[in-house]
């Protein structure tokens, strides 16, 4: 359905083509410690396995998520030129780069192998792959995600994933907590290209409604 394809789940806090990446990576062992391989040959694997809609959507998804600037926690850990901010220097073409997975990554799949999620046939029947992924953090508040479907949208920021765990730590031991104990925690987003977030109204409004807005402000490189 297009509600799956374009708005992540909330327990992985990814859409499909990002999770079948991540889970095609673990499978093809390319852990923190190991050798980095060429991203074409990913981007084959995931296109070929579990996501065939053409490998310029694939690489695009792969190497947003090895971009600091676009990611506040990277999930994949890119050898060669990424891009940069603003575009001004696109990414090289997948038969120059080459990836491996981050180690927060490790932690989004560290127990797929203890039965802990569901798994469903692929497009073809041939292959299986997770529902969703067993993340050990809060991914989609710290790295944030955006996506339009039908009647429906989210555009939510990232956020500093220590203080995400401290809240939810939190709300663990005390299930009651309020709004405001736990913005003690998250005072409000952290963003990957730095700045300065002008007013917290807006921020309490989305985290209490589901909507609001912010201001966020250039910070001088003296002042950082």
């Amino acid at each position: 359905m297009i509600y799956s394809r374009a708005l992540p789940d909330a327990r992985d806090g990814m859409k499909p083509v990002h999770r079948r990446i991540v889970y095609q990576m673990n499978e093809m062992g390319l852990r923190p410690d190991r050798g980095y391989v060429k991203c074409a040959r990913v981007v084959g694997e995931v296109m070929g396995k579990l996501h065939p809609h053409g490998d310029a959507s694939i690489y695009d998804a792969l190497v947003r998520m090895a971009q600091p600037f676009s990611m506040r926690l990277p999930l994949v850990d890119g050898h060669g030129n990424f891009g940069s901010l603003g575009n001004d220097d696109p990414p090289a073409a997948m038969r120059y780069t080459e990836c491996r997975m981050a180690d927060a990554t490790s932690l989004m799949t560290e127990s797929i192998d203890e039965d802990t999620v569901d798994f469903n046939p692929n497009y073809d029947g041939q292959e299986r792959e997770p529902v969703a992924l067993p993340a050990a953090y809060p991914n989609l508040l710290v790295n944030g995600a955006s996506g339009i479907a039908v009647g429906m949208a989210t555009n939510m920021p990232p956020h500093n994933l220590g203080e995400v765990v401290a809240a939810a730590r939190h709300l663990i031991r005390h299930p009651g907590a309020d709004l405001e104990t736990l913005m003690r925690f998250v005072p409000g987003p952290d963003l990957p290209t730095g700045g300065r977030i002008v007013g917290l109204g807006g921020i309490k409004d989305a985290y209490e409604k589901g909507r609001g807005t912010f201001k966020i402000r250039a910070t001088p490189p003296w002042r950082t």
